[in-house]
């Protein structure tokens, strides 16, 4: 069993020099298009005015047309009257002044005494409130060069100029072609949920849209099977069919069934296999009958990263643009992060302005997790000669969305609750503007992220083993003299989420110390974690006897997935994530999860705008509809420190 191994791995930079070389001199044909339809495309061709904007002097204002020569004296001591039809012209916006006009008196400085005689007692002067013939564009001069990319208002500049037709570069054709025997195509989709093993193919339709993003036209082929030969002939065809790219999903890592290698060497020329960037290190181009070919991983962030990283720039040169790189904004890491040395990790990040800093706030996911990218607002992009990032340094942050979203974003850090997903959708529902980024870190993890003012709030549910008491002692021990709000989001159930049916017989928490059972737990420092080890240690349990206690999951819905699919028998968790999978839910104990609030931002709008939409009585009603919740003390303020 063969498998390809990343022997002339190569730097980011490295990778694209290659792709210049070989391909950066190319442009595709010139095509005429409307010049109505020619936004976003790029001028193969300087553009010269026909015609002059405007053609005539023209009126710039209501009122009448003079020659300025016969307003002269007058004044408010010694007004002027002027006659209709002879020294005075009505004219509106726009109009052609009248010949022996030079000049436009607008209508509030006329006083009309009859239907012929019009008094003004204020000169003109020549040309004025009148736009002269070409003052915007004069007929043959020079509009736009070649390599201009056209904008809307440029599309109206050609227009007014007379020029409804322009020469434009064509746009890049690129055939994505899906491969993997385990794919199932969206038009073969009859449930949410294919069966086991298949998974539906989405990369082509992802790709594809980044695709037409930069302008190009994509054209996906139908999946092929895992069959070497087929690729390759598929490949042949499509590099004499005049693509200007050719796309092949999946096959490019180091599997024994990974073959895009061998298709690219046997049909042409390999460039590089392997980039040190994470995601993206698969990422493999070569050469086919001078088109070129991308071998794209099958992990979808992976693909992202590779197609924005060497696809993007390739498109823009094909299409004669210049490739602009994404925006970029200094922000602080809400907490240090590990890299390896000699890749250049691309770190997804949620962003939001805590004070005076743009905090950053790591996602957790690898290439395989399209979620760490579709909830990122930014990438921090990490050196391969750098171990990581130190909390509280700054450092530059590609912007994924406007840096106008990042000051109207509330930063939530804490433990994980279901109604957490609730709240940003209400949000964003009563008022359109305010963003709620959540990062789950356990509840312990929030109280840390408000002691570093990293967050404007936290959401936390401590138990405290002395009394029986929620959150309080907590802050008071973790949070000394600080001014913070503490407000109740919900009560909820806490138990133990297993299969449906309850096949190993689970009643509590003793069961979890028989043979045969496995469990998941949530991460240390989260508000379920301290909860397990303190009915553990009523009961007499050593943690140790417990198969998988030390396997950790960051969310209830993560819990609740280990247990759907069988890789544990039992977790720790809220009946609502229990209640969504179908799982079987044992009641442990009612607790309260409550929203601690950093007092410096509470009378702020985005704040105001949080507590209003909890408070409401929607929002009220979604959350009961999850099952497993209580609203009645939702939105009421605990205690204030």
């Amino acid at each position: 069993m063969s498998r390809n191994v990343y022997l002339d791995m190569i730097s980011l930079e490295e990778a694209q020099d290659r792709l210049e070389a070989r391909f950066g001199s190319r442009r595709i044909p010139p095509e005429k298009v409307s010049s109505a339809q020619a936004a976003g495309r790029v001028l193969a061709e300087p553009v010269f005015a026909r015609a002059s904007s405007p053609g005539y002097h023209a009126s710039a204002m209501d009122g009448i047309a003079v020659l300025a020569e016969a307003t002269y004296g007058a004044s408010e001591g010694r007004p002027k009257t002027l006659i209709k039809g002879k020294t005075a012209f009505p004219v509106n916006t726009g109009h052609r002044l009248p010949d022996g006009c030079d000049a436009v008196i607008m209508i509030e400085a006329v006083n009309a005494v009859s239907d012929t005689e019009m008094v003004i007692e204020s000169p003109a002067y020549p040309f004025q409130h009148v736009r002269k013939m070409g003052e915007d564009i004069v007929a043959t001069e020079l509009l736009f060069p070649t390599g201009h990319q056209l904008t809307p208002y440029c599309v109206g500049a050609l227009v007014a100029a007379g020029m409804f037709e322009v020469a434009v570069y064509g746009a890049p054709r690129v055939l994505i072609i899906p491969t993997g025997s385990e794919l199932v195509p969206l038009s073969d989709a009859k449930t949410a949920q294919p069966e086991p093993g298949r998974i539906f193919e989405s990369n082509s339709h992802m790709l594809g849209a980044m695709v037409e993003k930069e302008g190009g036209i994509a054209v996906k082929n139908p999946i092929i099977r895992d069959e070497p030969e087929v690729i390759k002939a598929r490949v042949r065809e499509a590099a004499a069919e005049g693509f200007d790219a050719i796309l092949l999903i999946g096959g490019s890592s180091a599997g024994s069934e990974d073959y895009a290698r061998k298709v690219v060497t046997e049909c042409g020329s390999l460039l590089f296999h392997g980039v040190t960037i994470m995601p993206g290190k698969p990422v493999l181009v070569g050469d086919v009958d001078e088109v070129p070919v991308f071998g794209m991983p099958g992990y979808p962030v992976s693909a992202i990263v590779a197609f924005e990283q060497c696809l993007s720039p390739l498109l823009a040169s094909l299409s004669g643009r210049s490739f602009e790189p994404k925006a970029t904004l200094a922000v602080t890491p809400s907490r240090k992060v590990a890299s390896k040395l000699g890749v250049e990790e691309f770190l997804r990040v949620k962003l939001g302005q805590v004070g005076e800093a743009i905090v950053a706030t790591p996602i957790a996911g690898g290439a395989g997790t399209l979620t760490s990218i579709t909830e990122a607002d930014g990438i921090i992009r990490i050196p391969t000669h750098v171990e990581g990032l130190s909390a509280g340094t700054e450092v530059p942050c590609e912007l994924l969305r406007p840096a106008s979203a990042i000051g109207r974003t509330l930063v939530a850090v804490g433990s994980h609750d279901n109604t957490l997903d609730l709240i940003s959708d209400e949000i964003r529902r009563r008022s359109g503007k305010v963003r709620l980024s959540s990062s789950h870190v356990g509840s312990m993890g929030g109280i840390m992220a408000l002691k570093r003012r990293v967050c404007h709030l936290a959401g936390i549910h401590l138990l405290d083993p002395t009394d029986g008491s929620y959150n309080l002692s907590y802050v008071d021990k973790y949070l000394p003299g600080r001014s913070l709000t503490l407000v109740n989001l919900v009560t909820r159930q806490q138990g133990l989420m297993v299969a449906k049916g309850n096949p190993k017989g689970i009643t509590g928490i003793e069961c979890l110390t028989r043979d045969g059972v496995s469990f998941v737990n949530r991460q240390a420092g989260s508000g379920t974690r301290i909860l397990l080890d303190y009915r553990l240690k009523a009961l007499g349990i050593d943690d140790k006897s417990i198969d998988g206690y030390t396997r950790d999951e960051y969310t209830h819905m993560s819990v609740a997935v280990a247990v759907l699919s069988g890789t544990a028998d039992a977790g720790l968790g809220i009946h609502a994530a229990a209640r969504a999978l179908d799982l079987d839910f044992i009641p442990v104990v009612t607790e309260q999860y409550d929203l601690l609030i950093d007092n410096e931002f509470a009378g702020t709008p985005m704040v105001e705008e949080f507590l209003a939409t909890i408070r409401s009585q929607r929002f009220k009603e979604r959350v009961l509809a999850l099952g497993g919740y209580s609203t009645e003390t939702t939105g009421e303020v605990v205690a204030t420190f």
